[in-house]
């Protein structure tokens, strides 16, 4: 593994840099406008850098459905492409660049490669999205390499399952699903059916399933649950030639749209493949079952998974007052052995916005969490755009409406973003003073997190079982990071009011991290503060944790 803590900056360029300020709900691309690669210049990926970024993942930039014409490209009917703008998850063409986010269409790849070499030039790693599950139903690509055959283009469609096929049918049904499919000429026709992507295998998905995607096969007949792997399906090798492509590119990894959704074997046979390319490639899953986590990261030799269902869950229901602070603990124990390959985030573009209604209400409230979150492994930690700034999607966009999340769907513009990036400046002038104050505790943590040994590549030691009668477990979680000498003592403090808190060190944790009792000079990282604290097994510190916040506690001299 690496020996720092990779921090993951998601970033949409369709809306990254957008500086429209007046859109309208389902505007188009006209009246909306849309971010380019060309905007993430130098200045603005250093900006990103000095947050404390090691690596940007920039979601959506492969060519995906759209309601967009744009020339020499092929049309999407309007009836089955979700809002304006379009899913980034339903691609048209895997070898090819969205359109909206170039400012020359025609040289959209050339555009990409310069961004890449940009992101690294500013000292950042490249992460884009491969989406292995599942493609929009119109996919066709006009720019695979000569010779590449296209995806279903030799399929039997009168069989709902071959292993020979790379999508599965409903022989003589017409795609039906619970939308309107238009009329005229603009009419969606589809016969036979093909299985949705969310593994709805008949002809009427509804509006709430993924109708405008279409589910690849990679040989399992989910009819019978046989699974067809020799000879090697069709669809893996399509699958692993689209990856290597990318990894030509000069990308550093990918992040796997719902990895779980496509056999583990294919992974453990297609990932050492791609990594002939570039042995440092990242993988990272999307996965959504701590019960197969193992399976995906040993035999599918993913280098990061998700850890959504667990972490990220756990410490949503705490800030919001629907769990314990304690509760946390089990999340360390599901993933022990494992935890370093777990992506810990709190936002992302599935996710709803701390800030928004929907979840805190309130940015600063997460701080507990954010903490937690950031500090508790040598896991990477992830944050999406805007996250820094407070964002609380407010805006009911379009298709999404107002659903406490950023619109993936849609064109628009994110007020805090457009702000920060304040034409290309990117800075805080026109920011308001909690948004200036929120980025910057962002700032200092993300940059602790590898300026701290402790943190990037330490152990970790709970303190919950020998507090539960000192303390107020309910809102407060500790822990320490440790390696070799150096000792940090990690607080959270999830409630409302400030706690005074009596926080034993057990002697079983004094002997695991080579601590010495006595007394030690301090100092506390998040508002770099001295103090002093007397550690020994027999004697509680003596803390007051305030609200809402968190304290890193550097022990620094035994005196």
């Amino acid at each position: 593994m690496n020996n720092y803590k990779p921090i993951i900056y998601q970033l949409f360029p369709r809306l990254f840099t957008n500086t429209c300020g007046h859109c309208v709900p389902n505007g188009t691309i006209k009246q909306n406008g849309s971010g380019k690669m060309n905007d993430i210049t130098l200045p603005v990926l250093k900006k990103l850098k000095d947050l404390g970024a090691t690596h940007v993942w920039y979601t959506g930039v492969i060519r995906h459905a759209t309601k967009t014409k744009y020339k020499g490209i092929p049309d999407c009917n309007p009836y089955i492409v979700k809002g304006n703008a379009g899913s980034p998850y339903a691609i048209t063409d895997y070898y090819d660049i969205d359109p909206d986010i170039a400012v020359t269409v025609k040289n959209r790849m050339r555009e990409f490669e310069q961004l890449v070499k940009r992101t690294h030039e500013a000292g950042l790693k490249v992460i884009i999205d491969f989406v292995p599950n599942h493609v929009a139903r119109q996919y066709h690509s006009i720019a695979k390499p000569q010779g590449v055959e296209d995806l279903g283009e030799n399929d039997n469609k009168n069989h709902a399952f071959s292993p020979n096929n790379n999508f599965y049918y409903i022989p003589d049904e017409q795609f039906a699903p619970g939308i309107d499919l238009g009329q005229g000429d603009d009419f969606y026709y589809e016969k036979p059916a093909m299985a949705t992507g969310n593994d709805c295998f008949h002809q009427y998905p509804s509006a709430n399933d993924w109708y405008e995607t279409v589910k690849l096969n990679y040989g399992v007949d989910y009819a019978t649950w046989e699974r067809h792997f020799s000879p090697i399906p069709s669809t893996w090798h399509k699958m692993l030639d689209i990856m290597k492509f990318w990894a030509g590119k000069g990308i550093d990894g990918f992040r796997c749209d719902m990895a779980h959704m496509v056999p583990a074997e294919f992974w453990n046979w297609a990932i050492p493949q791609v990594k002939t390319i570039n042995y440092k490639l990242i993988f990272i899953a999307e996965l959504y079952d701590v019960a197969i986590y193992r399976e995906y990261i040993y035999y599918g030799h993913f280098d990061y998974l998700y850890d959504k269902v667990s972490l990220y869950d756990t410490l949503r229901a705490v800030t919001c007052g629907n769990a314990n602070a304690s509760a946390i603990t089990s999340c360390w124990q599901a993933v022990e052995g494992i935890s370093e390959h777990m992506l810990n985030l709190l936002e992302n573009h599935d996710e709803q916005r701390i800030a928004s209604p929907q979840f805190a209400g309130d940015p600063f409230k997460a701080l507990p969490a954010l903490v937690v979150s950031a500090t508790i492994s040598r896991a990477p930690f992830m944050i999406y755009q805007g996250q820094e700034l407070g964002e609380p999607a407010l805006d009911a966009e379009g298709f999404s409406g107002q659903d406490g999340r950023t619109t993936i769907f849609d064109y628009w513009s994110v007020p805090t973003l457009r702000r920060w990036y304040n034409g290309g400046k990117c800075d805080t002038s026109k920011l308001t003073e909690e948004e200036r104050k929120l980025r910057k505790f962002h700032k200092t943590l993300l940059r602790l997190c590898n300026k701290e040994k402790a943190i990037a590549q330490g152990e970790f030691y709970d303190l919950m079982y020998a507090n539960y009668n000192s303390m107020n477990c309910d809102k407060v979680y500790a822990f320490y990071r440790h390696l070799d000498d150096e000792h940090l003592l990690i607080i959270a403090n999830f409630g409302d009011k400030e706690e005074n808190i009596n926080l034993y060190t057990p002697q079983h944790a004094l002997d695991t991290m080579h601590l010495r009792p006595g007394t030690y000079k301090a100092h506390e990282l998040l508002t770099a503060s001295d103090m002093t604290l007397t550690i020994d097994a027999n004697m509680p510190v003596t803390l007051t944790i305030p609200h809402r916040n968190a304290v890193i506690i550097k022990l620094l001299k035994n005196i």
